[in-house]
């Protein structure tokens, strides 16, 4: 089994290491691919740097896994998660990984996230797909991300093709994670955005913490509370449930 391994954060970050590092102690094949520079709120964005019309890509040695084979890739994660998929550093992966993240990735906030992005752009292309995040700014605790991906890569890897897991993962030790447990998105994310200031030439933007236990069972709440949390999300789809009365037949 193969795994490509990718983030938004950048090919030198601690998280991108710990996660190759525990998918190869499961036994797969894995190659990093990452961006070259931070991505954080790259979304599922297909930006990237050409070189007459070809993606530039660097080799890049991962410091103590030199075993790994890992490259620098001048782009955003969402679109080397899509060249990925296709061949673009080797064999087809099975399974892509994100990860680990500097920051959680939680509530509807996703939809801007890089990691998730990238995650959500690989089952785009019909690939089972893992976003990891650490409730930590910095490196933080990444050795106890590490061992929830080791629980949670196996499943995936069993579960259908295009299926995509959100896992956040507080920043404590190990031995004080209290498991593992189904959340639902919150509301928000784990910051929400307020407009402070509008003046002639710019607009001041503030971030504050969320309340997070006004929603008890999200994503947010059970973060906080020490839960490491998988949510399972889609990729693409057609909303069914919204009426669109007499449009239908405009034309």
């Amino acid at each position: 089994m193969r795994a490509l391994v990718t983030n938004d954060d950048g090919v030198t970050s601690a998280g991108i290491r710990a996660l190759a590092r525990a998918a190869a102690d499961l036994g797969l094949d894995v190659v990093v691919a990452a961006p070259a520079w931070d991505s954080s709120g790259a979304s599922a964005s297909l930006t990237g740097v050409s070189l007459q019309g070809r993606l530039v890509v660097h080799d890049h040695a991962l410091d103590g896994d030199d075993h790994i084979r890992a490259y620098a890739v001048e782009a955003a994660p969402a679109l080397i998660a899509r060249v990925g998929v296709r061949g673009a550093f080797g064999p087809e992966p099975d399974i892509v990984l994100s990860g680990i993240n500097h920051g959680p990735n939680t509530g509807q906030a996703v939809v801007h996230s890089g990691t998730v992005g990238a995650a959500l752009t690989a089952a785009t292309q019909g690939c089972r797909a893992v976003a990891f995040s650490l409730g930590a700014e910095a490196d933080g605790h990444v050795e106890t991300a590490a061992a929830v991906a080791r629980t949670v890569i196996p499943w995936a890897l069993d579960a259908p093709d295009r299926t995509v897991l959100n896992v956040n993962v507080p920043d404590v030790a190990e031995a004080r994670l209290r498991g593992l447990r189904r959340a639902t998105l919150a509301t928000f994310g784990a910051v929400q955005t307020h407009v402070t200031e509008v003046n002639e030439g710019y607009v001041e933007v503030s971030y504050r913490d969320v309340d997070r236990v006004r929603e008890p069972g999200t994503d947010t709440a059970l973060l906080a509370e020490g839960w490491a949390t998988f949510t399972p999300l889609h990729s693409v789809c057609e909303a069914l449930s919204v009426e669109t009365g007499s449009l239908e037949s405009v034309g």
